[in-house]
């Protein structure tokens, strides 16, 4: 068959040509500029209003008085410019600098000390909380709306159930970068690589010439008709079929024109019949249709914002929750129309979490925003840490895996990721836990904790190994990591002109411990602001060791001091008691794996209006005690979820 499809190399990719032309399959369909729907919420209205008051009483005069001198137009310390941002404070670029200034002003970064006036404490306050209002200045709006590519995770997922292959099928694809959403784009590389793949999945499918069909074969493409004149007819009907699976939508009269018309081509190049539906199917495999998740049709309405039809809907859903296309159900509720109703969704959500594929809201979602994604390649010392196999990293992602799976199944309070009594384990890991002796054997398996300091996220070997250097712990990162994924605050670089803590002269801190050099490099000024809020979490975790073991002497054989304070007065001296002030900050940590996860689920970087939306979807989940099935389906029903901007 292989043979067969090689002389016909050029007419594949002229094939290919063809069907990116479709009508409606243009890679990114994403306004260019924001398009406000008349606001009908009342509510907003009312506070979109106030919003406008709060920020000229005490924003645009705190900016004036304490900020423009250094973050104004004239002068722009960092390249932060706050005065241009008092014209148009609620688009989206405004609201990064904004949420820069809060961190800074709350933490009293900012201003410096050294300035002649200061803002009182109420200033700041009324300050922190106009900021917080600014997202009602933004018009009501489910933002930009990206037809995005299938991840190489997702590719590969949806092969396999479509064709019965393996999914490791899609490993020749290049590996992707994480990052801030998704790329909508192919590569040179990607479609050489796409069309290898697809021979792949047809030899699969296809029975080598001369030999009888096989079953996969059968129920794709049926029999061959009688008479040549029939054939035309079938081969529609089998486009129909077979492009309704995998473009997980109807396809358009004129999509089918177009692959009846590679049909036709290969038929004149006289390719048997089944020959010839299998390289209609190879034009569908190498479609923007397949490889991008793309509307039913489109839309020319005179309202600029329109509810995601149902077809999309479910595969938004589905490569959400499950990587992969929908299942029938999901299908067949498209089919009648009736997934987008709220009930019918929540319904789905509930369904779908429970089924073992819902593990890849971890893989996709749950592994990045711990870190995790980056373990396997993370380098160790091995003279130092020889316990680091590849069996101990896949049994620390194991472990970050089904405690988030359980968090998800068993709807427990999302808090429960800062603070929990359990975790899960094998003989492997045990040993860093100290509980080599409850635990052996390879299989991981549910296990009540004694010790208070571990449990939740803070105290898990992976993230500690994650956050640390290949040779010893790292204060620094292990606080930016908990400011920043699990508190949602913003931590700026650090000044390019400061040395790392590597760089100190050895001979005056051979004796000292890791804290008391991170200590005296932090008397440097350009250091001590930013460092003051992180060093006291990364000190709280110093009682494990680069790879998360417990200690009680570092490095230097100093003893471990992880007392602290935070902001309020927050005292601790245990990873234990440091938990603790971190999972009071209900709000915080739920706002930010709200935030996180809504973006997540819109493959975009949140903006704008979607502050209103989190604040909307916080209210709900506290409401049912912040549980996590909770805040999905709150997402998944969420307007920028369910509806989209029209160019």
């Amino acid at each position: 068959m292989m043979s067969m499809f090689g002389k016909f190399r050029a007419s594949l990719k002229a094939m290919a040509l063809l069907v990116v032309a479709l009508p409606g399959a243009a890679p990114c369909l994403a306004a260019s500029s924001p398009a406000a729907a008349p606001v009908e919420d009342k509510e907003f209205a009312e506070r979109q209003a106030n919003a406008k008051k709060v920020f000229k009483s005490d924003v645009s005069d705190f900016i004036k008085n304490h900020c423009a001198r250094c973050h104004g137009i004239k002068r722009q310390k960092s390249g932060l410019n706050l005065e241009a941002s008092l014209k148009n404070p609620g688009d989206a670029a405004s609201i990064s600098k904004w949420k820069i200034a809060v961190g800074s002003v709350r933490a009293h970064d900012m201003p410096p000390d050294d300035e002649d006036k200061l803002p009182t404490e109420d200033e700041r306050k009324r300050f922190i909380e106009g900021i917080e209002q600014i997202r009602y200045l933004s018009p009501k709006d489910p933002g930009v709306f990206v037809i995005r590519r299938l991840t190489k995770m997702e590719y590969g997922n949806t092969l396999r159930d479509l064709f019965g292959v393996d999914p490791s099928i899609a490993d020749e694809l290049p590996d992707e970068v994480f990052g801030e959403g998704y790329l909508n784009s192919i590569s040179p590389l990607q479609s050489e690589a796409y069309l290898g793949i697809a021979n792949e999945v047809l030899d699969h499918v296809l029975a080598p010439e001369g030999k009888p069909p096989t079953e996969m074969q059968k129920r794709l493409f049926g029999e061959t008709p009688e008479r040549r004149s029939a054939e035309r007819a079938e081969a529609r009907k089998v486009a129909t079929l077979l492009a309704r699976r995998a473009y997980r939508r109807p396809a358009t009269e004129a999509e089918l024109d177009t692959l009846i018309e590679v049909f036709d081509l290969a038929r004149v190049n006289k390719l048997p019949y089944q020959s010839a539906l299998g390289l209609m199917l190879k034009g569908i495999l190498v479609s923007p249709q397949f490889l991008f998740i793309t509307p039913a049709e489109e839309v020319e309405p005179k309202d600029k914002i329109v509810p995601l039809d149902d077809y999309q809907l479910a595969s938004r859903l589905s490569y959400l929750l499950w990587a992969t296309m929908p299942d029938d159900e999901l299908a067949s509720l498209a089919d009648l129309g009736r997934l987008h109703e709220p009930a019918v969704l929540r319904a789905e959500v509930k369904r779908m979490l429970s089924d073992p594929r819902s593990r890849a809201l971890f893989d996709g979602f749950g592994a990045h925003w711990l870190g995790l994604g980056r373990l396997e390649e993370k380098t160790f010392d091995t003279a130092k840490f020889p316990q680091m196999t590849s069996e101990m990293r896949t049994a620390m992602y194991e472990e970050a895996r089904l405690f988030f799976e359980s968090i998800v199944r068993e709807n427990r309070s999302l808090l429960s990721f800062v603070d929990s009594d359990y975790t899960y384990l094998n003989g492997t890991l045990a040993q860093l836990y100290g509980l080599e002796k409850q635990v052996t054997g390879p299989e991981m398996r549910k296990v009540m904790l004694t010790d208070a300091n571990r449990g939740g996220i803070l105290g898990m070997p992976g993230v500690l190994a994650t956050t640390s250097f290949p040779n010893r712990t790292s204060p620094v990162l292990r606080g930016v990591w908990v400011l920043e994924q699990v508190l949602g605050e913003h931590v700026p670089p650090a000044p390019a002109n400061v040395p790392p803590l590597d760089k100190q002269d050895k001979s005056k801190v051979e004796s000292m411990t890791l804290r008391q050099r991170t200590e005296l490099h932090r008397k440097n000024a350009a250091c001590a602001n930013c460092h003051k809020i992180l060093d006291p979490i990364g000190f709280g975790l110093e009682n494990f060791d680069a790879i998360g073991r417990w200690r009680d002497k570092d490095d230097s054989g100093g003893k471990i001091d992880a007392a602290g304070e935070l902001p309020g007065k927050k005292h601790f001296s245990t990873p234990k008691e440091l938990k603790a002030i971190i999972a009071a900050r209900k709000d915080d940590v739920a706002h930010n794996l709200t935030s996180k996860l809504l973006s997540y689920a819109l493959c975009r970087q949140l903006e704008g209006y979607d502050e209103v939306v989190v604040e909307k979807l916080m209210q709900a989940v506290a409401k049912d005690d912040y549980r996590m099935q909770t805040l999905i389906a709150e997402i998944v029903t969420s307007y920028p979820f369910t509806q989209r901007r029209i160019q």
